[in-house]
């Protein structure tokens, strides 16, 4: 089916959306930000958010309506022009910041900083009053033969941006994207450390991937609960269990993968333990699935604790 002019509309909202994201996240470190990513941020609002989105609303979909008769004063039109300018001026503000601190003035950081939170704070709200208000409004008011000029108009003012224009914008905007990622806690630790660290756990951890392949077991060369060799690396998890137990593994993996379920626990006795396994959907940051981490540990001296011990045990 053929995409209707909003949805392209709503597509750029989104992919600027995700780079506000990113950006914000990129000034709200504790380390300075790169100067060229910076740069490049004033880049992509100044290139695509302002010149080329807006100028496909303002050259072609503001005036269509406007001739079917929404007014383009005293109504949700003429506040769309009005930010339309007020952001204007904030990029330009953006870029004389981004400039100034790539060529090494550290004052030009804090003005983009300053001038970011409120470009951030209004094309946000104007995103979702173009989303909720002013495109269903447009929507009610369009026949077939607006809707297909107002989107040939949206094509060619992409075509502006040249050839392969608009895949160097998503990758820049990919770019942004990844440079603002929330670095996870063990981004500095050395493997060795991390490994040791996880060995030092008083449980036995395992992850199998998306693919049902075994990629990671704890406490190696310790007593295990439930020992495995290095060649069990790289092989089907249904591999690593009894037969009888097959069909619980193959359940709880596919109520992960489903979404249906994040944990299932069991405990057993075992070996004159008891041991209490879980097992935990592990996911990105979008939800997606990840695979499946197993987390074995004998609980038996846990539950015969009684009282409190709040002093050091010589």
């Amino acid at each position: 089916m053929e995409r209707r002019w909003f949805e392209f509309l709503m597509d750029d909202h989104a992919m600027t959306e995700r780079v506000l994201e990113a950006v914000d996240r990129l000034l709200s470190g504790a380390e300075a930000p790169d100067r060229g990513v910076v740069a490049a941020a004033a880049a992509y609002f100044s290139e695509f958010a302002d010149d080329c989105h807006n100028r496909k609303e303002e050259e072609h979909l503001f005036p269509r309506i406007e001739a079917l008769g929404i007014p383009r004063h005293g109504g949700p039109l003429a506040v769309m022009l009005a930010e339309h300018d007020q952001v204007r001026e904030l990029v330009a503000a953006l870029r004389d910041g981004a400039a100034r601190y790539e060529g090494g003035d550290a004052s030009g950081l804090e003005a983009f900083k300053d001038t970011f939170r409120e470009y951030a704070g209004i094309l946000k709200d104007h995103y979702w009053k173009e989303n909720d208000i002013l495109y269903p409004m447009a929507m009610r008011v369009m026949g077939p033969a607006d809707e297909q000029a107002v989107a040939a108009g949206v094509a060619a003012t992409e075509e502006r941006l040249g050839p392969g224009g608009r895949a160097r914008i998503e990758a820049l905007a990919a770019r942004l994207a990844e440079a603002g990622r929330i670095k996870d806690l063990s981004h500095g630790v050395d493997r060795d450390v991390l490994a040791a660290m996880l060995n030092t756990l008083p449980v036995e951890v395992s992850f199998v991937d998306a693919n049902d392949e075994v990629r990671y077991f704890s406490h190696e060369h310790k007593d295990k609960i439930f020992p495995r060799s290095r060649g069990a690396i790289g092989t089907k998890v249904q591999n690593c269990h009894p037969q009888k137990s097959l069909h619980v593994v193959d359940r709880i993996v596919s109520d992960f993968r489903s979404g249906k379920r994040d944990v299932a626990e069991f405990w057993i006795d075992f070996r004159g333990m008891k041991v209490h396994i879980r097992y935990f959907a592990v996911r990105g940051e979008g939800g997606e699935y990840l695979g499946t981490m197993e987390v074995v540990q004998d609980v038996t001296g846990i539950r015969k604790l009684e009282g409190e011990r709040r002093l050091l045990d010589e």
